[in-house]
């Protein structure tokens, strides 16, 4: 009976997980996959749990228990420690992508040999064959080496043809000035979006214990309503001050369970916001125009016209 339980609170958590990957909802599904026995997804989901763990003291005495059921998770599964030498590479591990380089984690995988692996356009994909136990951190360290394009080479081949070539290479045409380097973005936004999101999940945990408190006084204040005789619908006199107090707890939890939406809802949005400014792609670096020089003939003049920009 216990079992079905988790089965069907971790298809309700795997849910949650996918629409907002949160620390609350990364400890409840490390927790029911650590009942389940899954402890492989355990480990992965309260590792993630602890690493943005929020400072807000109303969860903090539950970090003991997320630690220790991680360490427990830990010694059935291996962990690939994964370094890419090229940042921003996909990592895959059996084939199954696990996030970009660099990771900010461990991978846990079951006890055997994986094959670990990195892509990154203008790069040579690199592959790694490791074996894991038990219990055991094992390091994946891929060097990703630079591939030239076809454009790269044709234009490393004109460059050399047109050594010493004088006026005609200039007319054929010179190679394009350098690319200019995109500019690099700016993580300021990033870290003020994900601080400000982080804030915002601390206030809408603590407005949802709060609102918790709140009912359970307003479902202890009714049965003592109740058992004393009276109801609230048409309170007799010496039952209308209690139905008041039984009724300003109730509002107050409804509004604390209001804060605690819009509270959950903004952090969300600001997490969003943050992945969205990392992931948006950055302006591709631009060339500067061939320099072109055309021959000029007019009544009483012969020259060359350069054309270009500079």
């Amino acid at each position: 009976m216990a079992s079905r339980k988790y089965v069907e609170a971790e298809a309700e958590l795997q849910s949650a997980w996918e629409l907002n990957p949160t620390f609350d909802v990364a400890y409840n599904l490390g927790n029911t996959k650590y009942q389940l026995k899954k402890y492989r997804e355990a480990a992965e989901h309260l590792s993630f749990a602890l690493r943005n763990w929020p400072l807000v003291k109303t969860v903090a005495k539950l970090k003991p228990t997320a630690e220790q059921r991680l360490a427990e998770s830990r010694a059935q599964v291996g962990a690939l420690r994964v370094t890419v030498s090229a940042a921003g590479a996909e990592v895959l591990v059996d084939g199954k992508a696990v996030g970009r380089a660099p990771l900010e984690g461990e991978v846990f995988v079951e006890p055997g040999e994986h094959r670990v692996e990195a892509r990154l356009e203008g790069y040579a994909p690199v592959s790694q064959t490791v074996k894991s136990a038990k219990g055991e951190t094992t390091d994946a360290g891929l060097a990703m080496v630079p591939v030239k394009s076809e454009a790269q080479v044709a234009g490393a081949k004109t460059e050399g043809g047109a050594a010493g070539a004088g006026v005609v290479g200039l007319v054929a045409g010179q190679p394009a000035v350098p690319v200019e380097p995109p500019p690099k973005k700016n993580w300021v936004p990033v870290i003020a979006l994900g601080a400000a999101s982080v804030v915002g999940l601390g206030v809408g945990i603590g407005m949802t214990v709060a609102r918790n408190s709140a009912h359970d006084d307003a479902r202890s204040k009714g049965e003592v309503i109740l058992r004393a005789g009276g109801e609230c619908a048409t309170p007799s006199a010496t039952f209308v001050k209690p139905c008041e107090e039984l009724q300003s707890i109730g509002s107050r939890g409804a509004t604390l369970g209001d804060a605690a939406r819009v509270a959950y809802i903004a952090s969300g949005a600001l997490a969003i916001a943050a992945v969205t400014y990392v992931l948006w792609p950055r302006p591709k670096a631009t060339t500067m125009e061939r320099v072109r020089a055309l021959p000029r003939v007019q009544t009483g003049s012969v020259g060359v016209d350069v054309l270009g920009a500079w």
